[in-house]
C-alpha cells in the first residue's frame, strides 16, 4: 500500500507501510483477533452463566462493561482488519484512508476499574484489562503512524524565528 502523496520524495520512509509489513504487526494482529475470539466465547458461554450469579448491584456494571468491551473490541478489530487489507493490497491508498475514517479510535468507551470490580468474575476483568492494553497499543501506534498523514493544518512557525522577528520589529531592523 502506498499512502504517500506526490509531494514526498521517493526516498521517504512510509511508516504506515513499514509497520503493516512488519512482524510486530503480525503479532499485534494475532493478539488482537485472539482476544476478540476469547471475549466472544466467554461472553456467550461462561460469562453468561457468571452474570446470572452476580449480586444485583454488579449486574448493571457487568452489563455496561460487557457492552463497552464488545464495542471496544469491534473497533480495534476493524482497525486491525483494515491494516491487514491494506498490507495485502486489497485496497488502494484512497480506499484505505476513506475506510480508516470510519474506525473511531478516539471515541472508544473508557472503563474505570474500581472497587466495584471486585464483585465481577475474574476472567471477565482480565478480558477487560487485556482489551484496554490492546487499545493503548493500537491508539499509540495509530497516533504515531497516521497523525502527520491526516494533519492538514499549516506547519507551526519556528518559535526561535518568531522571537527574532519580534526583536527585529522592536529594534526596527530587518532579518537576513
Amino acid at each position: 500500500m502506498d499512502t504517500s502523496s506526490n509531494s514526498k520524495p521517493d526516498n521517504t520512509v512510509n511508516l504506515a507501510e513499514h509497520f503493516a509489513f512488519s512482524g510486530k504487526f503480525n503479532q499485534l494482529f494475532s493478539d488482537g483477533m485472539t482476544l476478540v475470539e476469547e471475549s466472544a466465547s466467554y461472553l456467550d458461554g461462561p460469562g453468561r452463566d457468571a452474570a446470572r450469579q452476580l449480586p444485583k448491584a454488579s449486574i448493571v456494571l457487568y452489563g455496561t462493561e460487557s457492552m463497552r468491551l464488545t464495542t471496544r473490541l469491534m473497533q480495534l478489530a476493524s482497525w486491525l482488519l483494515l491494516q491487514r487489507a491494506a498490507k495485502e493490497g486489497e485496497m488502494n491508498a484512497e480506499q484505505f484512508l476513506e475506510e480508516k475514517k470510519k474506525v473511531k479510535l478516539e471515541t472508544l468507551p473508557a472503563s474505570a476499574i474500581d472497587a466495584d470490580w471486585d464483585m465481577l468474575p475474574e476472567e471477565f476483568v482480565s478480558l477487560v484489562n487485556r482489551s484496554l492494553a490492546l487499545q493503548n497499543r493500537i491508539t499509540s501506534i495509530d497516533a504515531e503512524v497516521y497523525a502527520r498523514a491526516g494533519d492538514t493544518r499549516q506547519p507551526r512557525e519556528n518559535p526561535v524565528l518568531q522571537q527574532l522577528s519580534l526583536l527585529s520589529t522592536a529594534l526596527g531592523t530587518k532579518l537576513n
